[in-house]
């Protein structure tokens, strides 16, 4: 129907490269459930096509990602959040230990599930002036999409709980000063120089690099487990609906610990 706000993700190809760009820029390409599943059907498709040798990950309107889509999270039982959980590890999975690398080009936002699609990338190109930060406590929940086990893994433990700990937003060139990130371009230069870098991959031999990732991606299933688990719990509390209604209501949370 015309008039409808956009919400896809569209793909292109680049000789070896695949490239993926996230496309809801009216809410900064908020990654709302079908956005999930698209990324799902082109990675697993891209897994089976022996042209492709890297993927680059980007955002639509000058973001990449401001994290999940908040006025989606209408979860109402315990087996609704666990289906929702499985769908989105599936998505972390393919991205940490599929046999493509992935480099994310991050301009703008990348918050929340940004922030875990660029941790779960091997390789994060920024724009000086992207902005990156946790944030999943301010609605009751804790960080998903494998950001508890990734984060800790680019930053360190003592970094990683500063940042899903206190929420606060983080320039580019700190994210690159403690390992967050790996390289910071100019303004709008974030896509080009990610696709520069996945061609350098694309022309490695495949195997290796696949392997390399497997290793890499040790402790990934057994740390998701868990967080499905959780964030299936915190679905279902009074906090959450209480960070939800005042994310939506532009007011700040009242939380009970109930």
């Amino acid at each position: 129907m015309s008039g409808e706000p956009i919400c896809r993700v569209v793909s292109e190809r680049d000789g070896g490269v695949l490239i993926l760009t996230i496309d809801q820029p009216a809410r900064r390409n908020a990654l709302a459930m079908p956005i999930r599943v698209q990324m799902i059907e082109a990675l697993r498709a891209a897994q089976g096509d022996a042209g492709i040798r890297a993927i680059v990950l980007t955002g639509a309107g000058g973001h990449f990602c401001s994290g999940g889509d908040i006025s989606g999270m209408d979860v109402d039982s315990a087996l609704a959040g666990r289906e929702r959980m499985r769908l989105s590890h599936e998505l972390v999975r393919l991205m940490v230990l599929g046999s493509k690398p992935v480099v994310a080009a991050v301009e703008g936002f990348c918050v929340g599930a940004g922030l875990s699609l660029a941790c779960a990338s091997d390789t994060v190109v920024a724009a000086e002036d992207a902005r990156f930060a946790a944030g999943f406590g301010k609605i009751g929940l804790m960080a998903d999409l494998g950001l508890p086990h990734t984060l800790p893994l680019r930053v360190g433990q003592g970094r990683a709980r500063q940042i899903l700990l206190y929420h606060g937003q983080m320039s580019a060139p700190e994210a690159e000063r403690i390992g967050l990130i790996d390289h910071v371009v100019p303004q709008g230069h974030a896509l080009a120089t990610a696709l520069e870098k996945a061609r350098f991959l694309a022309e490695q031999a495949p195997a290796p690099m696949a392997l390399t990732k497997q290793m890499l991606g040790e402790g990934l299933d057994r740390a998701l487990e868990q967080e499905r688990h959780f964030q299936a719990t915190l679905f279902l509390t009074e906090d959450f609906k209480e960070g939800r209604a005042a994310f939506l209501g532009k007011r700040t949370p009242q939380f009970k610990g109930a």
